[in-house]
């Protein structure tokens, strides 16, 4: 009996060496073959995580309002070797939610993940002194669109088996960045979107999650970073005493439309450097 206890010993030394290889394969691609459509993804955080995504395994749909932009997003990622299209895509319009969508089927047969990234912030200034357009507007791209290309992709998860929304708000929803009033209040709606999709699209395998940004460099947040006075007062509020990069954004985002946050649905995960974030 001990002999053949000798013998088995390197059977099962064998077999863990297997498995622990075989699950370093996936969590080297952790989406592979999953189709991925990420809004306003040709710069910033958008591009950061749509970057992540192809490189975690993901066919990815970049978009942009400008072709332009489009394609050098679209130049650099397949420099890297990284499976990457594009298409032009204003959220606020419809027939360009349709053709981000259908551009993802036909080249693809579908839509496993979307992240919501597109968002305007054309007001800087006192809250009193905003006017209906400026609300229209943020509510319009910031919100409502949000809902409305989510709405567009749902029939596509269905048709695989279920998906994973990520939604990108703010930390500005839960600590309002100074003269920014409209869109902080978009940005928290986005939180309650995030919770009651959660549960609406739970029974058809669906996961919807959020993801809060705290202060990243990136030419969308100039505003809040070019003034070095308004810069030293947002750090005051960090623990991390540094401002974030689009990469800081980008693994989280991955995580969380990978089967490893499969539990996961309704919740945001704050990336601020520890800034207050509590409603």
């Amino acid at each position: 009996m001990q002999k053949a206890g000798l013998l088995l010993r390197p059977c099962a030394r064998t077999w863990k060496s297997v498995r622990m290889a075989s699950s370093a394969v996936a969590r080297r691609n952790p989406l592979e073959n999953k189709v991925a459509l990420v809004t306003a993804s040709t710069d910033g955080i958008g591009f950061a995580i749509a970057r992540r995504l192809a490189q975690d395994g993901a066919h990815v749909v970049v978009s942009s309002r400008k072709q332009q932009n489009v394609d050098r997003a679209v130049a650099t990622l397949h420099r890297e070797g990284l499976s990457v299209t594009g298409t032009v895509c204003h959220v606020g319009k419809g027939e360009d939610r349709e053709r981000l969508v259908a551009t993802a089927v036909n080249l693809h047969g579908g839509v496993d993940i979307l992240v919501s990234n597109a968002a305007v912030m054309p007001f800087f200034g006192n809250l009193m002194d905003v006017t209906e357009e400026v609300w229209d507007k943020i509510l319009d791209i910031n919100v409502k669109a949000t809902a409305l290309i989510t709405k567009a992709v749902v029939p596509e998860m269905e048709k695989r088996g279920g998906g994973s929304v990520v939604i990108v708000a703010s930390v500005g929803a839960y600590r309002p960045f100074p003269g920014l009033g409209p869109y902080n209040v978009g940005k928290t709606a986005l939180l309650g979107l995030t919770k009651n999709l959660a549960v609406e699209l739970a029974q058809r395998n669906i996961r919807v999650n959020c993801l809060a940004p705290g202060l990243i460099k990136t030419s969308f947040s100039r505003m809040l970073w070019d003034d070095q006075e308004r810069l030293e007062s947002l750090k005051a509020t960090m623990q991390i005493k540094r401002i974030g990069k689009p990469e800081d954004c980008a693994g989280i985002v991955s995580f969380l439309c990978s089967e490893d946050a499969s539990y996961i649905t309704g919740e945001t995960v704050v990336v601020a450097g520890g800034m207050p974030s509590r409603l």
